[in-house]
């Protein structure tokens, strides 16, 4: 597992104004503790804290540089803007190298299954505890041929050496299921309407159906204007 270097600044200044003065330049404010060390307000630079997370996983590594000095940390909690989308302040745990951690590691799914076979992730992730060094990115769920009725408890996950699982090894984490008809959908459609107390309109070929039966004559040439009696009297 890679970790990523992040060069870190203390804070000296807190509250929101300076928080959103931080960012502004271009900074996540963070705070660090653990291993009995007091808290260290820091923030850290927003490009390379996001791409950490999104080469490294929310479990990546880090390895915070403050002052000259190099720290590994884990993310603990981060706090992120639902509409902007930017990291608004992170939670940040020290961790020493060969010491084992508990982390939420998220299950991915991978192959293609049987035919009409419908995948359901039941977990998205599962509970381990790693090495911090030797946290993996995800766990594979391989589905490659697997048919309708089987499926994958955490007990059967492959997990890394070392690593010990903390979910309960019992628990569903994926079921194949057979993937509904088209019948099936739309009747589960119709139900879901109704409970909704929706009304479905009639079709628009129904519509225009309705009134097929009614002729409208096309509109003659008047040519002149002169009826036929007058032509031959004339």
């Amino acid at each position: 597992m890679a970790d990523f270097r992040l060069e870190a600044e203390i804070r000296t200044e807190f509250g929101k104004g300076s928080a959103r003065r931080t960012r502004r330049a271009g900074r996540v404010p963070a705070v660090l503790y653990g291993h009995g060390q007091d808290v260290v307000h820091l923030s850290l630079p927003a490009r390379e804290f996001a791409a950490a997370l999104r080469n490294g996983g929310t479990n990546a590594l880090l390895t915070v540089v403050l002052d000259g000095k190099e720290q590994l940390a884990l993310t603990k909690a981060v706090q992120r803007d639902p509409i902007k989308r930017v990291h608004e302040h992170v939670d940040l745990v020290i961790v020493r190298r060969g010491e084992k951690v508990t982390v939420d590691v998220p299950v991915v799914v991978v192959g293609e299954t049987g035919p009409d076979t419908l995948v359901s992730i039941e977990l998205n992730t599962v509970s381990v505890q790693v090495a911090a060094t030797s946290i993996p990115e995800s766990i594979e769920v391989d589905v490659e041929g697997r048919g309708v009725g089987e499926g994958f408890t955490a007990g059967d996950l492959t997990l890394p050496k070392g690593a010990t699982l903390l979910t309960d090894a019992d628990a569903l984490v994926v079921n194949l299921m057979a993937a509904p008809t088209a019948e099936a959908l739309e009747a589960e459609l119709e139900e879901a309407e109704a409970e909704a107390g929706i009304e479905r309109e009639e079709s628009a070929a129904a519509d225009e159906g309705a009134g097929q039966g009614d002729v409208v004559p096309e509109p003659q040439d008047q040519g002149s204007g002169e009826s036929i009696e007058s032509t031959e009297n004339s």
